[in-house]
Formats: structure tokens, C-alpha cells, sequence
């Protein structure tokens, strides 16, 4: 029955192959378990509720995927995403982390609609290729600046904004360190580098002191602290709509390049390049987002870590549950949880930034009309601590070189209204 479902052996592969697989992945992602509560946690949501919200919306975005699109894909709470939501929504801007769910609720309903109308590939499609790669190598420069901060690798300084931390403290060393244990174990092939790295780090911080062990294993702990919290009537405001519109197009381009990316590596992208039940994917991350926020997290997505499960064989959804599942088993473990200092995550941070700076290998730098927009994200995300305003700058820049140039053939109706809606933000907010 599994095998005629998922079509098991038509993809070549096998159900000890794709269980494998399904762990693999696991692995691959599982430190989003203990990076997710602690950055939500500054935003003051509450650590453990936060834990089990980000399990539960693990596990059915896997779930989803694997049962409606039979693609070896798995969904959590996204690196990114959950900064935008702690450091602009809240921290920023001083949206309650309520309205904030609220805000990752809407988003998840106009991805939604978009996927069943088909409208994402229009939208995708759309903007301009430099744009997306700016912005995911912006997003990693913005998560490179909160990993630094939070291992206070980077301190403030009044005379030049910032310096180097001291570097004699055992936690700037420490954190440096699963840095640096991450890349090596990941260059030998170990799928669990950056899992292991966070507990070699927590472990470390134990023996100092700084971590207090309370066990490993325990009943998860309650949901209510976050659990259908949304607060709708603060998120019904014009202002609001910028911070949607950016939780939409971040999501629809992490999505979008997972889905391609996988597929690709898997085989399964069809002749004419296209991502086979494609529809059928979105709606699940789509679902999953919806819910998410109902449960107390911010956005959920695909993981290209993903692609480490296809490594191992996994070929059909059920390499997608095998993983769900096994986040819904990681429920019992959240006193491991709650040990990990903030700079033991540091260093997944920084992997993570690290891979998504990649995408700029794709920017033409000789083109000054893709040139300038990126090293605008680039520069401004980080330097203003926030995605939004350097995704808006970037759009913005690209449309008026566009028009200085003579090139308007170059840009799209999409590009102008997103220009349009951040220089409204940018003049009334």
C-alpha cells in the first residue's frame, strides 16, 4: 500500500531507504528546535510554548507535503523569517508578538490564495533574478550581524557604533568554536553537524557554569502561553501591510528556490524544469504557516536541508513524514531545550548566513543595474537591523536606475508597485 501511494519503487527507491532518508533530514534540521525558541524568546514570547509550537508545525508542514505533493521535503519554522518576526516586528517597530502572529497569519492566507489561483508563478516570475539573490544573501548578512551580537563577538562602541568583542571570554570562544566544528564536521558529510555543534557547545558551557542541566527527557511543556494568541485587531491597520507583503515575497522565494533545488537534486524535476505537483507543495507550506502562527510560531517553510535527505536516497513524501514524525517525537526532549545558551546557536547562525551568501555567485557585477540593488540589500539590511527597509531600498534603487538609464524594459509592473509601497512606507511611516 505505501509503495503504490508514494510510488515507492517507481522512483527507485525503497522503504528502508526512504526511513533513512527521513532521519537524515531530521538531523540536517533539527537545530532549529533550539535556535527558533530562543530567538522568538527575545521577541518575549515564552521559550517552552514556542518549543512545542515549533514541533507541532514541523511535524504537519512534513506531514502535509509528504501526504498532498509525495516530495521528500520538510517544513519548519524558518532562519530568516523568525528574525524578521523577533528584530523588526517586535523589536523594531514595536508590534506586540501577537499582532506579529497575526501578520505571519495573513501572509500565510495570501500564499495560500496565490497557490490555489496560481498566481505565485506570475508574481516569482516577476522579479527580477538579481532582486531574489540580493535579498537571500541580504537575509544572511542580517543573520551573520544577530549571530555576532548574540555571541558578543560585536559589541557596541560610541565612538565607531561597533568593535570586536573581547575575545579572552569563554563564551566568545566557544561560540567561534561550533562556528568552526560545524564547517569541519559538515566537510566530512556529517548531516548532523550543526545539531552536534550545539550540543558541544552547550556541554562545554555546562562544565562553566553558565548552562544548568535539568534533565533531558520530560512531558513537552504547555502550548497555552502562545496557542491562538493572534492579535487581529492591532494587525487591521495600514501600517501593517508592508510587514505582510515582506512575509509573503520572503517565503515565496524561500520556498520557491527549496522546491527547485530539491527536486533538482533529487531527480524529480520534470524535462521542462518545472517542479512536479507544484501546486500541491505550496498549498502545504502555505497550511503549515496558517497554523504555525495558530500554534505560537513564525513562518514556516521549506528547508533546503532537505537536500541532505536526498543524499541518503529519500526520493517520495514518506522520507517527508519519517521526519515529521520524528519531530513530533523531539516533543520529550525540550529540557535539552532550555539549557542551550543563546551563543551555543551562534554558530548555526553563522552556517547558516554563510550558505545563503552563496546566491550572489548568480549576480552579474559588470551589470550596474544588478550590481547596485544588490550591494544596496546588501549593505543596508544589516546596517539598519532590519529586512524590510533593505529589501525596500533595493527595489527602490533598481526602479529609479531603471529610469535614469533609459532601461524600463527591464523592469515589471511588480517591481514598481513594491517600490511604490515602500516609498509610501518610507515617507508616512
Amino acid at each position: 500500500m505505501l509503495d503504490h501511494f508514494f510510488k515507492i519503487s517507481v522512483r527507485g527507491s525503497s522503504l528502508r531507504r526512504e526511513a533513512l532518508a527521513g532521519l537524515t533530514t531530521f538531523m540536517a534540521m533539527s537545530y532549529v528546535l533550539f535556535v527558533n525558541p530562543s530567538l522568538l524568546a527575545q521577541a518575549g514570547m515564552d521559550h517552552g510554548a514556542v518549543f512545542v509550537a515549533t514541533c507541532l508545525a514541523a511535524a504537519l508542514g512534513c506531514l502535509l507535503m509528504g501526504l498532498l505533493a509525495n516530495l521528500p521535503i520538510a517544513l519548519a519554522p524558518g532562519m530568516g523569517l523568525n528574525a524578521f518576526f523577533t528584530y523588526v516586528i517586535v523589536l523594531e517597530q514595536g508590534y506586540s508578538w501577537q499582532t506579529g502572529l497575526a501578520a505571519v497569519f495573513f501572509s500565510g492566507c495570501l500564499f495560500l490564495l496565490l497557490s490555489i489561483f496560481k498566481v505565485r508563478e506570475w508574481i516569482i516570475n516577476s522579479i527580477p533574478l538579481p532582486m531574489k539573490m540580493g535579498i537571500a544573501a541580504g537575509i544572511g548578512m542580517f543573520l551573520a550581524l544577530i549571530a555576532l551580537k548574540t555571541a558578543n563577538i560585536i559589541i557596541a562602541s560610541p565612538a565607531t557604533l561597533v568593535t570586536l568583542g573581547d575575545l579572552h571570554s569563554p563564551q566568545v570562544l566557544l561560540a567561534l568554536a561550533g562556528f568552526f566544528v560545524i564547517f569541519a564536521l559538515a566537510h566530512r558529510g556529517w548531516h548532523s553537524a550543526v545539531l552536534l555543534s550545539i550540543l558541544v557547545v552547550t556541554a562545554a558551557s555546562w562544565v562553566l557554569g553558565d548552562a544548568q542541566f535539568s534533565g533531558i527527557v520530560a512531558m513537552p511543556p504547555s502550548l497555552a502561553p502562545t496557542f491562538m494568541q493572534l492579535n487581529f485587531t492591532e494587525a487591521f491597520t495600514l501600517s501593517i501591510i508592508p510587514v505582510v507583503l515582506t512575509l509573503l515575497f520572503l517565503d515565496l522565494f524561500d520556498t520557491s528556490g527549496t522546491l527547485v533545488a530539491v527536486t533538482q537534486k533529487a531527480g524529480l524535476m520534470q524535462k521542462d524544469g518545472s517542479v512536479p505537483d507544484l501546486s500541491k507543495a505550496l498549498i502545504a507550506d502555505s497550511a503549515a504557516s496558517i497554523t504555525g502562527a495558530m500554534l505560537g510560531t513564525s513562518t514556516t517553510t521549506s528547508y533546503v536541508e532537505s537536500t541532505s535527505g536526498v543524499s541518503a536516497g529519500g526520493r517520495t513524501g514518506l522520507t517527508a513524514i519519517v521526519t515529521g514524525l520524528l519531530f513530533l517525537l523531539a516533543l520529550w526532549f525540550s529540557p535539552l531545550a532550555a539549557m542551550v545558551p543563546s551563543y551555543a546557536t551562534a554558530g548555526a547562525l553563522l552556517y547558516v548566513a554563510t550558505l545563503m551568501l552563496t546566491s550572489l555567485q548568480h549576480v552579474e557585477w559588470d551589470d550596474v543595474l544588478q550590481a547596485v540593488p544588490v550591494a544596496v540589500v546588501l549593505i543596508m539590511m544589516p546596517l539598519t537591523f532590519s529586512i524590510a527597509d533593505g529589501i525596500g531600498m533595493g527595489f527602490i534603487s533598481y526602479a529609479v536606475l531603471c529610469l535614469l538609464t533609459g532601461q524600463l524594459h527591464r523592469t515589471t509592473l511588480s517591481v514598481w508597485v513594491l517600490a511604490s509601497v515602500f516609498i509610501a512606507k518610507f515617507v508616512f511611516a
